[in-house]
């Protein structure tokens, strides 16, 4: 799916979109007359509330951002589908009875969502598909570099197990949904770089992403492996991860193997701050978000030149070929970088992840 490098991030684009004077232009030249004006109404539909990253961050940056780019006369109608693909196909047939301008879709099932996006297009609504590639006539795609995400996870886990590494240590895949097509580029850029390098000694498509589920999935595997014969553990986000820990633990395991992540939740910085987590894979939701944001509304406002700027890759789907895309980078979060990334971002202070349980940890590794 991914075809063609990754673009610069999206703050740096938009100053130099802004730098050459096209900012605010429209169609082939900057005369061009808007074809709709800061009364833009975005449909946002986000897919899940177990990660806690769509209600915390993506939807409260792409409402300010809506509010900056509209001078406060724009507004996003917000929808989260718990999961569930029937609550979204609902919740995006709503978006286009009250007809909105323009969709950011996170689809929970990217192939079941498909006729729902075909309906949007016919009623003249553009659909930008948001963090995860759904399939039918979508207008363009933003997400984060995916099959890089595993490729990350998967070169620092083989880091963490040293240069004594070899094929016959044995590793646990717990990946993520196989509704959700961003999980299986995860898996395949994580299996580009482990493969031939270790032994898959088991793999699990976690339904629903849902951390009890990875805790089952994992206890299955101690029970099938051994506890004392998984050298590591390829999880594919926190939540998971966090369901892994807790089985280990379970199982009276207090040495844990190395254990990856991804998304930069709270609880698993904190981990990775004690050691019971190896790393988190960090993705800057504010370039994300920011971008799908401007993405929409330089969609309705026909201004052609810098929606253009904004998605200067391509992806294919199934069902369409060249989508215009945007893809944002993401970098490994470990204890060595966590001031770094996080923080310096401004996604949590140090007093957010030092609290009162893991101030000797914070501590012994220079976090103040």
């Amino acid at each position: 799916m991914r075809r063609i490098a990754i673009s610069v991030a999206s703050s740096t684009l938009i100053l130099s979109v802004a730098g050459c004077g096209v900012l605010d232009a429209t169609g082939d030249g900057a005369s061009a007359s808007p074809t709709k004006g800061d009364d833009v109404v975005v449909g946002l539909l986000l897919p899940e509330k177990a990660n806690s990253r769509y209600d915390k961050f993506d939807y409260p940056i792409i409402k300010n951002k809506v509010a900056e780019l509209t001078r406060k006369h724009g507004k996003v109608e917000y929808a989260n589908a718990d999961a569930s693909a029937t609550r979204q196909a609902d919740q995006l047939q709503q978006m286009i009875d009250s007809k909105v301008d323009v969709i950011l879709l996170d689809a929970v099932d990217s192939h079941a969502v498909a006729d729902g996006v075909k309906k949007a297009k016919d009623a003249g609504i553009p659909v930008i598909a948001y963090d995860r590639l759904a399939e039918g006539p979508i207008d363009a795609y933003i997400s984060f570099d995916n099959e890089l995400v595993g490729e990350v996870q998967a070169r620092t886990l083989l880091g963490a197990l040293g240069s004594g590494v070899d094929t016959s240590d044995k590793i646990v895949m717990v990946n993520g949904s196989p509704t959700d097509p961003n999980a299986k580029q995860f898996k395949q850029g994580a299996l580009s770089e482990l493969t031939g390098k270790v032994t898959i000694a088991d793999s699990f498509d976690t339904p629903g992403w849902k951390p009890e589920n990875a805790e089952s999935e994992m206890a299955g595997a101690i029970a099938k492996i051994g506890k004392n014969n998984i050298a590591a553990v390829y999880a594919a986000n926190d939540g998971m991860a966090g369901g892994v820990i807790k089985a280990l633990k379970n199982a009276g395991v207090t040495d844990l193997p190395p254990i990856t992540g991804q998304d930069a939740e709270l609880d698993a910085v904190q981990r990775v701050v004690a050691g019971e987590q190896y790393m988190s894979v960090y993705k800057s939701y504010p370039d994300e978000a920011e971008a799908a944001a401007q993405m929409a509304v330089t969609k309705v406002q026909g201004k052609d030149i810098q929606f253009d700027a904004l998605t200067q890759d391509k992806v294919d789907s199934p069902t369409a070929k060249d989508i215009p895309s945007k893809l944002v980078q993401v970098s490994a979060l470990t204890q060595d970088n966590i001031k770094d990334t996080v923080v310096a971002d401004g996604i949590y202070s140090v007093g957010d992840i030092c609290t009162a349980k893991y101030k000797a940890a914070c501590s012994a590794i220079g976090l103040k």
